[in-house]
């Protein structure tokens, strides 16, 4: 089978690799579609992030759905010929995290195209993907393949809102409008925010934001100064769900948080400068969201039952032999959303 295997900064490759044999409780997964996410580019373009760097060729991927091929024995959740997105977290199920149910945190978690680990857990870009039956949510049969890979996305942001609490009639700030600000706007909808304001610094996706549901977008490169009404009486914002990992956005939205609102972390910038004062004196909560775990059957069925559109956010579809191009696309936020890979 064919795999897209990162081998260090800018080289990448589609390679010959042999498919895992299946074990009992396992099934085979051609997979048909994957999309292409922000981690995988730091890989692509960086050889990592932050200490986290690669050390060996991996695998890319997390962001996939496909078709059952082979059931190992004593599966019987699905069958072969189902549709399904493939959850790319393994936790353990045995240490204290996931005892708790904070599986997110699980201390062995096997979490498909990461580095974090040596020998690195191996991801999914590839053609046929051996998985726990557990991994696998049936997709509906109206439901294209494509919608099915943003399952892994959504899930993202579906366990954001988690950590948000309850958003009915609520006041939203998105900042940084990538793939996940995008879905965060739409899982916010989805969960009975009132207002929704989107900013970023690219036309592009703003334009996106405002077709999947913002209520209001700002440009801050270009418009900064439209965020001021927001500063008035102390702030405006209930929640705010920062994508983006910029020091900027997060002090601006501090400015525009009313107080004892929430403000809810989700994008990965490295180490950054606080206003402690306006923090205090706001008594503004300030959580980080990671990854997700029953999020994931969620944003499935939000999927299935389609309460949420996400074919806008699609870009475009290549095929597996010009994932370099793929690659390149997806890192050009001026044209790009999500990026797929027909496998």
């Amino acid at each position: 089978m064919k795999a897209v295997v990162i081998h260090q900064a800018m080289d990448l490759r589609v390679e010959e690799r042999e498919p895992q044999k299946l074990g009992q409780g396992q099934i085979e997964v051609a997979i048909k579609r994957g999309g292409i996410c922000g981690s995988d580019l730091h890989y692509y373009k960086h050889g990592g992030f932050g200490t986290i760097r690669l050390k060996e060729p991996m695998v890319l991927g997390h962001e996939v759905a496909g078709e059952v091929a082979a059931l190992g024995a004593g599966v019987t959740n699905v069958k072969v010929g189902d549709m399904v997105a493939v959850s790319p977290s393994r936790p353990c199920g045995q240490c204290v995290y996931c005892k708790k149910g904070q599986q997110n945190h699980c201390l062995d978690m096997l979490f498909y195209g990461s580095a974090m680990r040596f020998p690195h857990i191996q991801g999914a870009f590839q053609q046929l993907l051996v998985a726990e039956a557990s991994q696998a949510h049936i997709i509906a049969s109206d439901v294209s393949i494509e919608e099915a890979a943003f399952a892994e996305p959504f899930a993202v942001t579906l366990h954001a809102i988690v950590r948000a609490g309850s958003l009915a009639n609520k006041r939203v700030l998105v900042t940084g409008c990538g793939p996940i600000g995008a879905l965060a706007i739409i899982a916010a909808r989805v969960h009975g925010a009132q207002e929704i304001v989107a900013t970023d610094v690219s036309d592009f996706t703003l334009s996106l934001a405002r077709k999947i549901g913002a209520d209001h977008t700002i440009n801050v490169a270009t418009n900064a100064d439209t965020i001021t009404p927001f500063k008035a009486n102390k702030g405006h914002f209930d929640i705010m769900i920062e994508a983006s990992g910029n020091e900027a956005a997060l002090h601006m939205g501090l400015e525009v948080l009313k107080p004892r609102s929430t403000l809810i972390q989700l994008g990965l910038g490295g180490n950054i400068a606080l206003p402690q004062n306006m923090i205090v004196s706001k008594e503004i909560e300030i959580k980080g969201s990671f990854r997700f775990h029953e999020e994931f059957a969620l944003a499935v069925d939000l999927i299935n039952k389609k309460r949420v559109d996400l074919k806008p956010l699609l870009t475009e579809v290549m095929p597996l032999a010009k994932a370099k191009e793929a690659f390149d696309l997806a890192s050009d936020r001026s044209r790009a959303m999500k990026v797929q890979i027909a496998f």
